[in-house]
């Protein structure tokens, strides 16, 4: 692996930085203060993103895209994780799971939403049904040439602006020697479609702005053309497409880590106690060398990371490890600059008090830490036979 970064990749990074700097950063204490993204905003920043050529920049040429690699595309995230979610949404990431479209459904959703024409939102989280993907009990069943969907989805992200909703759903069971094990099929769901209803979830002190929502399915028809992939292989379409989101959310925290450590630096740097500026003590100074050595260390798992995706290496593993140490790394550089502002590092005249918020759910979504660790640990021990 080169460590370092070629003038394409490096415009890349000045040209998202320059954008998330002027387009994103001027609105992110309204969207905190308010819960909401103004309409006009959203699509500003949408219409810019287009018209910079990174609207979707995470699809291939093949399709009309950027056609970024692995590599490319997390140092993209990289730097929208130094803005507002709520806001960096409208930047425009439709899920790569829309290759698997066939047929028609080229036309009706993959092409729209690279365009920006549609957008969409993935479910899979159910009330009782986060980790344990297989224990959902959304469910579909066939009737004729259809299938009826019933249940539930809650914490989805982006819903509420979604044109369209890619949602996974148990369509049979299987008796295994480990007990009963859920068969998974992925459906493309229109808004609008009778049955079908998107409703305001909870209120979250993460990423204020960025809503969750709940989807309802009652008795909602949905035609055999709506499947995603194979009946019965939404694991398949799942494994392709979907593992390397973890990747995106451990990049996104470097961003944002790096954000805060430079506030924190400048702060050690200007604020004096003493006669003499904060950094110069000991118990400043060491604080700020552990928070960059460990920003540096998420830093390369990521990329490393996502540089063996573009070999085509396996990098199950290595995205676990990037996602778990870079999100709880997240989580103690923003604990740390506080206690380096001080009591105004608390206050809502900064933003690092929305940054310690915003932390605490990198741990939880797209994998918890705990699962994480399964991952790396599974992947050790199963070569040894355990």
């Amino acid at each position: 692996m080169n460590f370092g970064l070629t003038d394409e990749q490096e415009m890349i990074v000045t040209t998202v930085r320059s954008f998330v700097e002027k387009e994103i950063y001027p609105h992110e204490d309204a969207v905190d203060r308010t819960g909401t993204v103004p309409v006009e905003i959203a699509d500003a920043i949408k219409q810019k993103t287009i018209d910079l050529g990174f609207y979707a920049c995470n699809f291939p040429e093949s399709v009309g895209a950027a056609g970024l690699t692995h590599l490319d595309f997390a140092l993209v995230e990289r730097e929208l994780g130094r803005s507002s979610m709520a806001l960096n949404h409208f930047f425009g990431r439709p899920q790569n799971i829309l290759m698997a479209c066939q047929g028609e459904q080229i036309e009706r959703y993959l092409l729209p939403a690279v365009r920006g024409e549609r957008m969409d939102a993935l479910a899979m989280t159910e009330p009782d049904a986060g980790s344990d993907v297989r224990g959902m009990k959304c469910s579909a069943v066939r009737d004729g040439s259809d299938w009826v969907v019933n249940g539930t989805k809650h914490f989805i992200s982006g819903a509420e602006h979604a044109d369209f909703v890619i949602v996974f759903v148990a369509t049979g069971e299987d008796e295994t020697p480990r007990g009963p094990k859920k068969r998974i099929t992925c459906f493309l769901v229109d808004r609008g479609t009778p049955g079908f209803t998107i409703r305001p979830g909870y209120q979250s002190v993460s990423h204020r702005g960025y809503s969750n929502m709940i989807l309802d399915f009652d008795s909602c028809r949905l035609p055999q053309e709506q499947v995603l992939g194979d009946v019965d292989g939404g694991f398949a379409v799942m494994n392709e497409w979907l593992y390397a989101t973890r990747l995106t959310v451990a990049a996104m925290a470097v961003g944002r880590a790096r954000r805060v450590f430079d506030m924190a630096l400048n702060y050690a740097a200007e604020r004096k106690q003493f006669g003499q500026a904060i950094g110069k003590f000991q118990g400043i100074a060491f604080p700020l060398a552990d928070m960059i050595t460990e920003i540096d260390a998420s830093d390369l798992l990521t990329l490393s990371a996502a540089w063996r995706l573009d070999q085509g290496l396996p990098a199950n593993r290595e995205i676990a490890s990037a996602k778990v140490h870079a999100t709880e790394m997240l989580a103690r550089v923003t604990d740390t600059a506080i206690q380096i502002f001080g009591g105004m590092g608390l206050m809502n005249d900064l933003p690092l008090e929305r940054f310690w918020r915003d932390a605490r759910v990198e741990r939880i979504w797209d994998g918890t830490s705990e699962i994480q660790r399964h991952i790396i640990s599974r992947d050790l021990l199963r070569p040894l036979g355990a």
